[in-house]
């Protein structure tokens, strides 16, 4: 629960955030992004990315909205406030398929963080991840605690464009001056 006196920062996509505030509450929502919950509770340091997709080559990809670059950034702030990285630990969220006729985008954003986390040896301890609703997260940084909300709804599914032309006008149709 959300208790008064506290400071609630949002984290929208292609940002991060980090804290070594008690007080400071990071928020966030989403659906096929994927939001990672980062805590070195012995140091009290803990942050938040949320990204759109997992990474992509050259300086592009050097945008907050990759989550290769992203991750980089938030442990790299996190070290530099404090906080080791053998004493980090993850919680994944998000990662929902959202629009059933593109790609699942929220897959390939789930499986990249578990790789990343586990090629840096970050233990991930909690996960929701999948499935098609988009989730509300309140982060307490210092603790490490998470609360998740799920939005429910139902898998949007895109019509495909129409590619009848238009009726030609039925004479009854048309009043000529």
């Amino acid at each position: 629960m959300f208790e008064p006196g506290n400071q609630l920062v949002n984290v929208i996509q292609g940002e991060f955030k980090v804290s070594a505030e008690p007080d400071v509450v990071l928020s966030t929502l989403l659906g096929s992004c994927v939001a990672v919950c980062l805590s070195d509770i012995e140091s009290g340091i803990g942050g938040m990315n949320h990204f759109l997709l997992p990474e992509r080559e050259g300086q592009a990809g050097e945008s907050e909205r990759y989550g290769a670059y992203s991750m980089e950034l938030l442990i790299n702030d996190m070290i530099k406030r404090g906080a080791r990285k053998d004493r980090m630990q993850a919680k994944l969220f998000g990662g929902a398929s959202m629009i059933a006729a593109l790609n699942d985008i929220g897959a390939s954003n789930a499986v990249f963080a578990k790789s990343f986390l586990a090629n840096e040896r970050i233990p991930c301890v909690a996960e929701s991840l999948g499935g098609n609703a988009a989730r509300r997260l309140r982060f307490w940084p210092v603790s490490g605690r998470v609360r998740q909300f799920l939005v429910p709804g139902e898998v949007q599914t895109v019509a495909p464009i129409s590619r009848n032309p238009t009726p030609e006008p039925k004479l009854n149709d048309i009043t000529l001056f």
